[in-house]
């Protein structure tokens, strides 16, 4: 038996329901978990005139730009504060690498990720100074390639419960780029972007309803979110601009350059019921036909709830380039 903390509408917005499983599904946040982690320039581009030798460091420092990094957390079974912290380095795994230069950007607490009003915001900026050149410098002397194929630094996320051990926080990270123009052509990235979400409930007799733009925000911000009876499905579509799947070329070991087209990906998750799909989206098959971007969700079953149940939702999109954008939303469940 797990208790298993969910939102719920009226009065008391939390309670605490019995669920009992033989395995968790991945797709499913019962405990603290970081989701996502994004950066508001995910990769940067400068120039480099490589018939000069080796760039200087103020070259360097002059063409890079802050980029301020944000962590999504879930923390569904606690009302409570969150500490962490954010640590600019070089990563091996999800933390720093042994031995190398690490810069600490911020750490604090932030208020209850789930409930709070407004949704506290778990960010840090890296700024273009001194402390990020040496940790790219350090980075760059031990590189066999002297950076030509970019230079990957990163931020590392540590959070916990506020009072809690912190032996018992999650570590995460996020990789940031730093590319040099080779060839002319390359650009740098940017974060994916997305129209909205097209919703379409499935009836009785297994047919899905026309669709219709699922309301986003927290459960806490919803004044009405869509509503479901237990166990019923809604298939859940991503509706792309036409700006959403970038183009971008990347060099080749010749010199010059490949062009590629970005294939987002749709990460899946809920605090219940389950999908169809944890991951949707990607490239292309080997017929060449698109991978499908939507999932299905289906609401928990009755004997799982204790009322009407407000269910969080999170969509992560993400490119091949390091950028991520997240989504929430929210389900009413009514037995």
């Amino acid at each position: 038996m797990r208790a298993l903390l969910i939102c719920r509408p009226g009065p008391a917005l939390i309670t605490f329901v019995a669920a009992c499983a033989s395995f968790e599904s991945p797709d499913i946040v019962i405990d603290t978990r970081v989701l996502a982690m994004s950066a508001t320039v995910p990769d940067q581009v400068i120039d480099i005139d490589l018939s000069m030798g080796q760039p200087q460091p103020a070259d360097l420092l002059d063409q890079m730009v802050p980029s301020t990094m944000c962590a999504l957390v879930a923390d569904p079974t606690f009302d409570r504060r969150l500490r962490f912290s954010m640590t600019l380095c070089q990563r091996c795994d999800e933390g720093c690498c042994e031995g190398g230069a690490r810069v600490a950007l911020t750490e604090g607490f932030i208020e209850d990720p789930d409930i709070a009003i407004p949704a506290p915001e778990m960010c840090a900026t890296v700024e273009p100074d001194g402390n990020l050149l040496g940790i790219v410098l350090q980075i760059l002397e031990a590189d066999t390639f002297m950076g030509l194929g970019g230079i990957d630094y990163g931020v590392v996320l540590q959070v916990g419960g506020e009072g809690e051990d912190p032996a018992l926080d999650q570590i995460a990270g996020k990789t940031l780029r730093l590319n040099p123009r080779i060839p002319a052509e390359v650009t740098a990235n940017a974060n994916p972007s997305l129209d909205r979400f097209d919703a379409a409930p499935y009836t009785e007799d297994s047919r899905t309803m026309d669709p219709f733009p699922l309301p986003m925000g927290r459960c806490v911000d919803q004044i009405a979110p869509l509503e479901l009876v237990p166990t019923q499905r809604v298939r859940i579509t991503p509706v792309e601009t036409e700006g959403t799947r970038e183009t971008y070329v990347v060099p080749t070991i010749d010199g010059e350059g490949q062009t590629f087209t970005e294939s987002p990906t749709y990460q899946w998750l809920a605090v219940a019921g389950s999908y169809s799909s944890g991951s949707t989206g990607g490239p292309r098959d080997f017929s060449g036909n698109p991978a499908p971007l939507f999932s299905e969700f289906r609401a928990p079953r009755a004997e799982d709830l204790d009322g009407p149940t407000d269910i969080p939702l999170w969509i992560i999109q993400r490119d091949e380039r390091l950028g991520a954008t997240w989504y929430e939303t929210c389900i009413r469940v009514v037995p």
